[in-house]
């Protein structure tokens, strides 16, 4: 991702890339020369990024996947001292399709079964996606359940597919489908620019990419 951003930015006039950072750097004195950071790293980092933000009052785009409840503690603890976005998929696609599939499952009730079906390339090791998950989330939360048990996952990996995801959802009638499809890495790296462009002139608080795009607060 981080080849993905530094492409991206070059592509904006009104964008400049302060610095990169890997182990061993100093991340705090990159973050004196920015205005946002965003981090696509590894969950191993997050401890130390979050509190790096924090003292440097930077505000923090965050899509780093696969991260445990101690670390979406972390999270929400620094959120309280800087501007904070935390998504589990950067694409402007998938919010759409979160959007969608939430009002879909609350208009349509519990008549219909729900399932999510996702493919990833090969290298992928976590299975449901994080995307997957995500989208299973908000469906059980617009029909009042507090998990996505009743929601069944199917989960391929196959050659180097960015990320295909479908929702369905049937009843003895009839059968709705959406999906989204990903051709190229590169839609994260233009989400997370967007949402870094945003975040930067909010107030402390955790954010998702609903609140980019749709301007509403919506837990994640």
């Amino acid at each position: 991702m981080g080849q993905a951003l530094e492409h991206a930015i070059t592509q904006h006039s009104d964008l400049s890339l302060a610095g990169t950072w890997s182990r061993g750097a100093d991340l705090a004195e990159i973050l004196l020369a920015a205005d946002v950071l965003i981090d696509f790293s590894l969950p191993s980092a997050t401890e130390l990024v979050l509190q790096t933000a924090v003292e440097c009052k930077t505000p923090l785009v965050c899509g780093v996947s696969g991260l445990d409840d101690t670390q979406m503690g972390l999270i929400r603890a620094a959120s309280e001292q800087i501007a904070l976005l935390y998504d589990r998929n950067m694409s402007l696609g998938v919010t759409v399709l979160e959007r969608t599939v939430r009002d879909a499952a609350a208009s349509l009730g519990k008549d219909f079964s729900i399932s999510i079906s996702e493919v990833h390339h090969v290298h992928k090791k976590d299975a449901p996606s994080g995307t997957a998950l995500k989208l299973g989330e908000t469906i059980a939360a617009a029909l009042g359940q507090s998990g996505s048990g009743d929601i069944e996952y199917c989960s391929e990996r196959r050659g180097e597919v960015p990320g295909d995801h479908e929702v369905t959802m049937r009843s003895a009638t009839e059968t709705l489908t959406f999906s989204h499809s990903v051709t190229t890495r590169q839609v994260f790296a233009d989400g997370a620019l967007r949402a870094a462009r945003w975040v930067v002139t909010q107030p402390a608080g955790q954010y998702c990419m609903q609140d980019v795009l749709f301007g509403e607060i919506k837990s994640v």
